[in-house]
């Protein structure tokens, strides 16, 4: 009987398809009549200004003679530079998750007192609510961790008595419990799955107040508890730089869109949960890990320089992997010449991988980062230049520390949750009015005509007037 429904389904939907398409497709050329800009970026791939953020500050592009250039790609957190941040706590030899997080939900660096105390918060609230690991992580394990992970946040508010208090004060201690457990709840939802779906074995390790973020994903994750301090470092070094990306990204402007329909913080954190698991998102590092085994698979000396050439050209040329045309990890929606996270990140990647014996991998990376831009510069019309962005090093980085695919994305949201609550909070400070951009409408008016006599769609001509005027209303 299951089979039958599954293929009378099947069969609907296949055919119905074809009429979706058919009557929601619209023509390209429209776009442009309006000036409608298409995924809020215009053809140079400059976003549409929707906001205004104290947060963090993306830069790209300089202005010379009066002519707007390409530069060497940089990142601020509010007001301080990336690379002097990550040098700061790389310099004293600790870890820079909670300074970092402190510095972005506060604006401002915390002192030692401030850090201690921020620290013993974080520590604090890494709870659950008793028997929630039984009740709702184990029950209905996912292969898909990010649906696990949004599935027991929207649950977790079923224990807050305060749900629906958008007060500043409640979101900040709502907002601190939830970056608090992330790691929690995809970790155990990882091994929930691992257990009841693979039959591997079970165990849920309590995260240690005394230590970081970084060094409790590893140990909560790994049946020994056991991690070297240049793992946690470089585990700790992608947090930070995952952290925060402007307003602008996908899910932190959906964080903003939820936020300004006045919702509350579980269903704001679950929407951006839901953005960030996109392969276009959160889960391009994926699709990176899994392009470089097609390579291996397809290129028979991955040292011959020619051989992962032509195999890039394959890739471009939509012969090779998915055939989608993309060189995975390579270029950026706005840094062209450099993203300053993949290069912050590099060196601690090359570290790692000669502690991981990985060197040879580490070097084929290199190669493919130095070769892939002038493959897509001589098999594509650009309008600007590409490098290798974040997501290019992070795969292989979470392949050597042992991180499962299925935790790739769950780790940037661990790391994202600080950058959507400082969001949402500056959203609930300085706005409050719901985001609402317009659409153009193309529809035409149709006569309605009754069951019996319903056949090919006719036009409303006495309304048709009236319509394509109002269509040209700035509330459309």
């Amino acid at each position: 009987m299951s089979t039958s429904f599954e293929k009378m389904m099947s069969d609907y939907a296949n055919e119905y398809s074809k009429i979706c398409r058919k009557n929601n497709q619209i023509d390209a050329g429209l776009f442009d009549e309006y000036g409608v800009k298409r995924g809020l970026r215009d053809k140079n791939g400059k976003g549409v200004l929707s906001g205004i953020t104290n947060i963090s500050l993306i830069k790209s592009s300089e202005t010379k003679d009066g002519r707007t250039v390409p530069c060497d790609g940089q990142l601020f957190y509010r007001g301080y530079n990336i690379f002097d941040l990550t040098s700061g706590f790389r310099k004293d030899k600790r870890f820079g998750f909670e300074e970092t997080a402190y510095l972005l939900l506060f604006g401002e660096l915390p002192t030692s007192d401030q850090l201690a105390e921020f620290s013993k918060i974080l520590a604090k609230n890494r709870r659950l609510p008793t028997n929630f690991v039984r009740d709702v992580i184990m029950k209905a394990p996912s292969k898909d961790i990010m649906n696990s992970l949004t599935k027991s946040v929207l649950t977790l508010s079923s224990y807050d008595d305060k749900v629906t208090d958008n007060s500043l004060e409640n979101v900040l201690q709502q907002s601190l419990m939830l970056i608090s457990v992330f790691p929690m709840l995809a970790v155990y939802g990882y091994h929930a799955y691992n257990h009841y779906e693979r039959d591997e074995s079970f165990y849920i390790h309590r995260p240690d107040d005394n230590l970081s973020a970084a060094e409790n994903i590893l140990r909560m994750l790994r049946p020994n508890k056991e991690y070297t301090d240049v793992e946690a470092k470089v585990l700790d070094l992608a947090l930070v730089l995952h952290m925060e990306h402007g307003g602008g990204n996908n899910s932190t402007f959906t964080t903003r869109v939820v936020t300004s329909a006045g919702s509350d913080t579980y269903s704001v954190i679950a929407a951006a949960l839901s953005s960030l698991k996109g392969p276009k998102h959160g889960g391009a590092n994926i699709k990176v890990v899994e392009m470089i085994q097609d390579l291996k698979e397809n290129v028979k000396d991955t040292t011959d320089e020619d051989e992962v050439r032509e195999y890039l050209r394959k890739l471009v040329r939509r012969e090779a992997f998915d055939r989608r045309g993309l060189i995975y990890g390579m270029g950026h929606a706005v840094y062209s010449i450099s993203d300053p996270r993949a290069v912050a990140f590099k060196q601690f990647v090359e570290m790692l991988a000669n502690e991981k014996h990985q060197k040879k991998e580490f070097e084929l990376y290199s190669m493919i980062e130095r070769i892939a831009p002038e493959v897509i510069g001589e098999e594509c019309a650009i309008y600007k230049g590409v490098s290798a962005n974040v997501d290019f090093y992070s795969g292989f980085v979470y392949n050597m520390l042992g991180i499962p695919t299925e935790l790739f994305t769950p780790i940037f949201a661990m790391a994202r949750i600080v950058g959507w609550s400082a969001h949402r909070m500056e959203e609930l400070i300085n706005v409050d009015k719901i985001i609402r951009p317009a659409y153009q409408s193309i529809m035409v008016p149709k006569v309605y005509e009754s069951l019996q006599e319903r056949s090919t769609p006719k036009l409303d001509t006495n309304y048709l007037k009236e319509l394509q005027l109002s269509m040209h209303d700035g509330n459309c």
